[in-house]
């Protein structure tokens, strides 16, 4: 048993839907990060891009809004705000590739404190390459935002001082939001922006593979009553 809090998906995406600021373009990577478009706050205007080539995507469709030709990267059909553009692949990557993209946010498997990002695949005998726009993405973006458990489901960190597999982007990497931490790629270190409450800096580091460092201001991610992470 253990007496710490530990997000679910849902909430990992509401802690990172909250850092988003306003008029920013940001690409939403497969899995986890496509939560992202369901929690960013309605008054808020954020230009969400995917790589299958929608700029103005909005939140997940349901119901009789569904349209399976209009999917994000994990193949979940989206609506679009108004204004929204279609475009073929070429030109969504010269927007990756460009400059364009406030944030990228992507999955992670494992990443270093120089800010080494490896996310597409691993060493398992069984791993299927699935690299995609990873890499247009981790370079192509002013800022890198990635969502992760903070370990493996076998307890191995993923957080680590060199990664082991093969690298999607060197140096990109400027926080990891996980189930346990937000954590900052700061000057080659990682610094713990805020920690789950009940958990003591002294556990995170058990479940880490590099060195952490205390933010100054370090808050604790608690939950409202609703059920929605918040920092205090």
């Amino acid at each position: 048993m253990t007496d710490f809090l530990s997000l679910n998906r849902q909430q990992i995406a509401q802690l990172v839907a909250h850092d988003i600021p306003e008029g920013a373009t940001v690409n939403l990577g497969i899995g986890m990060p496509t939560l992202v478009a369901d929690y960013l706050p309605a008054e808020r205007e954020v230009l969400l891009h995917s790589e299958n080539g929608i700029l103005g995507m909005g939140q997940t469709a349901l119901d009789d809004d569904i349209d399976l030709d209009l999917i994000n990267a994990s193949r979940v059909p989206v609506t679009l705000l108004a204004g929204a553009s279609i475009t073929e692949h070429t030109i969504s990557f010269a927007m990756m590739r460009g400059g364009h993209l406030d944030f990228s946010i992507l999955g992670g498997f494992q990443v270093a404190p120089n800010g080494d990002l490896a996310n597409w695949i691993t060493d398992a005998h069984d791993a299927i390459p699935a690299i995609g726009g990873a890499m247009d993405l981790a370079v192509g973006a002013k800022r890198v935002l990635i969502m992760m458990d903070h370990t493996t489901k076998q307890g191995e960190p993923k957080l680590l001082d060199t990664c082991s597999y093969p690298l999607t982007g060197v140096g990109v990497v400027d926080t990891v939001y996980t189930n346990l931490a937000i954590v900052d790629v700061l000057d080659g270190k990682f610094t713990v922006r805020a920690l789950v409450q009940g958990m003591t800096m002294k556990q995170l580091q058990q479940r880490t593979g590099a060195p952490l460092y205390a933010s100054p201001d370090m808050k604790t991610i608690s939950l409202t009553h609703d059920g929605e992470p918040q920092l205090v």
